[in-house]
């Protein structure tokens, strides 16, 4: 069974965590993933850096440029979680645009996941329909699951779609906006939560974008399976470190 299937068989709320990989420092990828574990997180999305990251808001897009200025690139994140099974046994998701995986080679890049030990991908500018067509056999053969997101905005129709093709865990973004730390969520990102919630699909539902204190950690997962934070987790490693991760993560779990 999938390490992300097993995580929602657990009667929790998760948390994911995404990073950079490459950032701060180049060689932070490692430690980052042990010390998210040792602290108890669920799941952890790397982000793959690429230089035209068009869902991404300023944080995470300053975290992606200087992970490619330290030198992180496709070849160097796999040379990096070579043998990272032996230490983490966390569901782990590379996160990233279809364009360095064409460039990498589509098969070669699922083979190198395979090989690592990655559970799945979340490639935000690969339709739907074109994975569907095109990929899904492929993603499957190596064993991954490939995540989707939705928005506010994204019709009914388009959903139940993505429910039926996906595996894993559907993305629910809590704005139409790219990504970024918000305080608290207003009243139209409640009720699409709770709409979304009455949807009963068969794939469960996580929500991503504007995650960045406890508050906002309980009311994201108040009608969904977890909760993923970026850009907070982000600016909270490059003021505090590597180190001090296990005390971002007890701000959000109180």
């Amino acid at each position: 069974m999938n390490r992300i299937d097993q995580k929602f068989k657990e009667d929790k709320k998760l948390l994911s965590i995404y990073f950079s990989a490459g950032h701060p420092a180049l060689e932070d990828t490692v430690p980052i993933l042990k010390q998210l574990q040792a602290s108890g997180v669920d799941m952890v999305e790397i982000g793959l850096p690429f230089s035209d990251p068009l869902a991404d808001g300023p944080t995470i897009q300053e975290s992606s440029t200087l992970a490619l200025r330290n030198g992180m690139t496709t070849e160097k994140l796999f040379e990096q979680l070579k043998g990272i099974r032996e230490h983490i046994d966390l569901p782990l998701i590379v996160m990233g645009y279809f364009n360095p995986m064409m460039q990498f080679g589509i098969e070669k890049f699922c083979q190198r996941c395979a090989e690592v030990g990655i559970d799945g991908l979340i490639i935000p500018d690969l339709p739907v329909a074109v994975y569907h067509e095109s990929y899904k056999a492929l993603f499957e053969q190596y064993g991954l699951y490939n995540m989707f997101l939705i928005t506010p905005q994204t019709s009914e129709e388009r959903i139940r779609y993505i429910d039926q093709v996906s595996n894993g865990f559907i993305y629910m973004v809590s704005s139409a906006s790219v990504t970024g730390a918000k305080n608290t969520f207003g009243n139209e990102q409640t009720a699409y939560f709770e709409r979304i919630k009455k949807m009963e699909l068969q794939t469960p539902t996580v929500v991503g974008f504007g995650i960045s204190n406890a508050d906002t950690y309980e009311a994201a997962t108040r009608e969904t399976q977890g909760a993923i934070i970026g850009s907070a987790f982000i600016k909270f490693l490059e003021n505090e470190g590597v180190d001090r991760i296990p005390e971002f993560i007890r701000s959000i779990r109180k």
